[in-house]
């Protein structure tokens, strides 16, 4: 029987491999949800060097705990998971203080994209990106958050309440909301 490459293997067999001691596993599993994970941070309004020391925060817990880990969830899940317990554990720190919402946000056009270059992204002008950055960073915290877990990371319903700790019916709410705010503020201007 041929080995099976890492990249054909689903998440929760990497992180199984890699609490095993497979490295290569680990390094998939990386390169598949960097990209998310750290503009998971970026838009939640975070300037970059935040962004960047949660990013490694989450990476360090996950690497400390994969002894304990167990794939009862989907990896993406446990993930957001630890990052948003990560982002908790930062604004309680800090008192969510001004420090973390200064000039040094990047702004949504200068987020890397897995399609950055495609007819869509260029089709979008500057201002109403700006627009869009602005009005979510407009949202409530929770709102923004389920919104942003749900379009970044395409986490479903009842992962996203599990990440938050709220229940289904609240991550569905705030995700309403935050679709309903954000066609309202982007409509009227």
């Amino acid at each position: 029987m041929l080995p099976v490459m890492a990249g054909e293997l689903d998440d929760r067999e990497l992180m199984s491999r890699y609490r095993d001691g497979d490295v290569t596993a680990f390094e998939t599993l990386y390169a598949r949800h960097k990209g998310p994970l750290y503009r998971y941070y970026l838009r939640q309004g975070l300037n970059d060097a935040i962004a960047a020391e949660l990013f490694q925060d989450v990476w360090a817990k996950i690497i400390k705990a994969r002894q304990r880990y167990r794939p009862t969830a989907k990896f993406s899940t446990y993930m957001y998971s630890v990052a948003h317990n990560c982002l908790v554990d930062h604004f309680r720190r800090c008192g969510r203080s001004v420090d973390a919402f200064d000039e040094g946000v990047v702004t949504v056009q200068e987020l890397p994209g897995d399609d950055c270059d495609g007819p869509q992204s260029q089709a979008i002008s500057l201002e109403s990106r700006e627009r869009f950055r602005a009005a979510l960073e407009a949202l409530p915290d929770e709102q923004r958050e389920a919104f942003v877990l749900r379009e970044e990371t395409g986490l479903g319903l009842a992962d996203i309440a599990a990440v938050t700790h709220v229940s289904p019916e609240t991550a569905k709410s705030r995700l309403r909301y935050a679709v309903r705010k954000l066609r309202s503020m982007l409509a009227d201007e």
